[in-house]
């Protein structure tokens, strides 16, 4: 663990500290609930191509709905098809996914509101030495 949070540089306000703990929690409980799935969930129309189907008329009768799930794997696109079923089973999983990017977008704010607060505050002795 870094030395600065064995309690010695970085100090926290109770705000601060009530807010991490409550994420923390939080992010426990997600994790209790069982797997998350990256990517996301759209459910798409699509035309097929062939000539003379309805998809290609005017006004277009798109096939579908389908349901895709794309994610990032080894930095490709990934796309799967999935089943009404299959997204029924897996929608706890793409929720607890949701979630855990939003509590982390959280816990990433508050390290910046913390670090903008020591940079705010490292500011302060050069507009002091202009008083000396």
């Amino acid at each position: 663990m870094d030395e600065k949070w064995k309690g010695g540089t970085v100090r926290l306000d109770k705000e601060t500290k009530a807010e991490v703990s409550r994420v923390a929690t939080e992010l426990a409980g997600v994790a209790r609930s069982g797997p998350a799935l990256p990517g996301t969930l759209t459910q798409r129309h699509t035309r097929c191509g062939r000539a003379g189907c309805r998809c290609g008329a005017d006004p277009p009768q798109l096939h579908g709905p389908y349901w895709s799930w794309t994610r990032k794997v080894n930095n490709k696109t990934v796309t799967r098809y999935l089943s009404d079923e299959e997204v029924a089973d897996y929608e706890a999983f793409f929720d607890n996914a949701k979630r855990l990017r939003a509590l982390l977008g959280e816990l990433e704010n508050l390290g910046l509101s913390v670090i903008e607060g020591t940079t705010a505050e490292s500011k302060e002795p050069s507009s002091r030495s202009e008083s000396l």
